[in-house]
C-alpha cells in the first residue's frame, strides 16, 4: 500500500495526527506493536507510559572473605592491599573460566553473575578452595532469580538474597537457594539440606543447601 494514502487520510479527518513509524508491514498487529501503541496511547490520553525497568532472569554469586577485618589488622593497610590484589586476580581467572562477569566489589568481597546456575556454583566452590592459598577463607552464597539491570549494574529482591545466603555460610561453604538446587538437576553436583532459615529483611523462609561436591 502507497505511503501516500495514509497521509490523505490524515489530511482529511479533522484533528487527526500523522506519524510515519518505521517498518516494513503497515498491519497494526505484525511485527513491534509497542511504538504503535506508544503513538496512540499518547494521542487518546496526552501522555507516553515511561519504559518499565529492563528485568532479566539471572544467577547471583556472592563471594565474602572471612574475617577480613581481622586480618587487615593483623598485615596492614599495604600488606592488605596486596593480599586483595591477588584475591581478585584469582577471582577474575575463575570467573573467565566459568563464565562469570564481576558486577562489583566490597572491599573485601564479590558480586557476580552467571547465565547458568551449575557454573556459578562450581565458580563458588573453586573461589573457596583457591583462597586457601593466599592465606584466605571464603564463604559463598548463590542464587537465581529476577534482578533489574540498571546498566552494568544489578538491582532487586535476588540480589539481596544471594546476600543473605552468603552471609549464613561457614568459612569454604557455598550455600545455594532451593532454586538452584532444583535448576541444577542432572549437573552431578551433590547438595547437603540445611533446612529452612529465615533472611534478614526477607517475607518468607527459604529452604537452602550446602553445595557437597561441585
Amino acid at each position: 500500500m502507497r505511503v501516500g494514502h495514509a497521509r490523505y487520510l490524515a489530511e482529511h479527518i479533522p484533528g487527526a495526527r500523522y506519524v510515519e513509524l518505521a517498518g516494513e508491514d503497515h498491519l497494526p498487529w505484525c511485527g513491534d506493536a509497542g511504538p504503535l501503541l506508544d503513538e496512540v496511547r499518547e494521542f487518546l490520553t496526552g501522555e507516553r507510559e515511561e519504559p518499565g525497568p529492563d528485568r532479566i532472569l539471572t544467577t547471583i554469586l556472592f563471594c565474602d572473605i572471612v574475617e577480613s577485618t581481622r586480618r587487615l589488622g593483623e598485615l596492614g593497610d599495604n600488606a592488605w592491599k596486596q593480599v586483595l590484589v591477588a584475591f581478585y586476580a584469582l577471582a577474575d581467572d575463575k570467573l573467565h573460566r566459568f563464565r562469570g562477569r564481576r558486577l562489583d566489589t566490597a572491599g573485601d568481597g564479590l558480586f557476580a553473575a552467571f547465565d547458568g546456575p551449575a557454573r556459578a556454583v562450581r565458580c563458588g566452590a573453586a573461589l573457596a578452595r583457591g583462597v586457601l592459598a593466599l592465606g584466605l577463607e571464603a564463604r559463598v552464597g548463590v542464587h537465581t532469580g529476577e534482578c533489574e539491570a540498571l546498566g552494568e549494574k544489578y538491582s532487586g529482591m535476588a540480589v539481596h538474597l544471594g546476600a543473605r545466603i552468603a552471609s549464613l555460610a561457614r568459612p569454604g561453604q557455598v550455600i545455594v537457594s532451593s532454586t538452584v538446587k532444583n535448576l541444577v538437576v542432572g549437573s552431578g553436583i551433590e547438595f547437603e539440606d540445611l533446612g529452612h532459615h529465615a533472611l534478614k529483611g526477607v517475607p518468607q523462609e527459604w529452604h537452602l543447601y550446602a553445595a557437597a561436591s561441585a
